[in-house]
């Protein structure tokens, strides 16, 4: 990798890995790509280049591979899984109609290829336990749907045009900087935003419910690892398995309450992410991605638990210290205006 294009980097995984890939990559390397509406912001936007990339528009995408010269593209465009059932034919168009353009100017340019995939991609008949690489992929949600022909797609632009796509499974991912985006697991990082506020926490997710979970430093590492990863190792493509830990809402509440004592938690199930969430692993066996191309998580739950406290205490502290310095900023204006008259 040498130029690289995020398509979809003001996005919850996107604006992270752009940040992460300039630092290794240098920041005039890596194209923060955007639509209109959503362009890059704050050190996004002023720390390297950025250029409007919508995943349904071939032509954008390929001029912006031409100007800038790019090897790699990190394609990020998708609605998250509640979002893709209220909107399934839009899901869709970004997800596989995208898909299908990015690849053909990968096809065209010489360009390597990373569209993630998910646990969503399994479904209820897919064995829950240690959810194997290989394995039964039958969902019954659009957001699997796509996930699943995200995956046979990619291998189809390998195995006949010689595309090098690769790509991962995610589980559910847990990050300290950008908020939730409608996901079936962003209950898992509401809840630290919660205990960190003081507020008792509603999870909508009932008791017992054990699904996949990572920290975002780990999913970055995982998507930069792979693309960097000696092809002729790779005998998988689209894609693998990574773990790094499985919990139930009852275990990440004890997990938090271990540091934040007097934290409450009750529950009030939704029925959409609650059928959704059934229908995922409750773990995964990551053991081709260990053994293909190194791949091994830093973090646990009790690490990720004590950073993502710390981290949002920072945060939040942060936040109000700037509105106050904002409410000042204000008052004093408002009282030199007054002065003046």
């Amino acid at each position: 990798m040498k130029h690289i294009l995020i398509i979809g980097a003001t996005g919850q995984i996107g604006s992270e890995l752009t940040m992460e890939l300039r630092k290794r990559y240098g920041n005039a390397n890596v194209v923060a790509g955007y639509i209109p509406g959503a362009e890059p912001k704050g050190e996004l936007k002023e720390s390297g280049p950025s250029a409007i990339a919508d995943v349904t528009d071939a032509e954008a995408i390929a001029s912006v591979v031409k100007e800038y010269q790019i090897d790699t593209i990190y394609n990020l465009a998708a609605l998250l899984s509640v979002v893709a059932e209220s909107k399934p034919k839009l899901a869709w168009k970004i997800g596989i109609d995208g898909l299908w353009n990015v690849l053909e100017v990968a096809r065209e340019q010489g360009c390597a290829v990373f569209t993630p995939s998910s646990i969503g991609s399994f479904g209820a008949t897919t064995p829950h336990t240690q959810t194997p690489q290989d394995t039964i992929q039958r969902p019954r949600t659009m957001y699997g749907v796509t996930k699943v022909t995200t995956e046979l797609l990619s291998d189809y632009y390998f195995n006949k045009y010689g595309v090098d796509t690769r790509a991962v499974r995610f589980p559910g991912i847990i990050s300290n900087v950008t908020p939730p985006g409608g996901g079936t697991t962003d209950y898992a990082v509401d809840i630290y935003y919660s205990a960190v506020k003081g507020e008792k926490f509603v999870c909508p997710i009932k008791q017992g419910t054990l699904m996949d979970m990572m920290y975002m430093p780990d999913a970055l590492n995982a998507a930069i690892t792979l693309m960097e990863a000696d092809p002729t190792k790779l005998i998988h493509r689209n894609a693998f398995n990574i773990a790094s830990m499985s919990f139930d809402p009852e275990t990440i509440y004890q997990a938090i309450k271990k540091h934040v004592p007097q934290f409450e938690m009750v529950y009030d199930i939704d029925p959409l992410k609650q059928r959704i969430a059934d229908s995922w692993p409750d773990s995964l066996d990551d053991t081709c991605a260990r053994e293909e191309w190194g791949w091994k998580p830093a973090y646990d739950l009790e690490s990720m638990t004590v950073d993502m406290l710390e981290k949002l205490r920072e945060k939040l502290n942060n936040e109000k210290t700037n509105r106050r310095g904002h409410i000042v900023q204000h008052t004093g204006f408002l009282w030199q205006q007054e002065k003046q008259y």
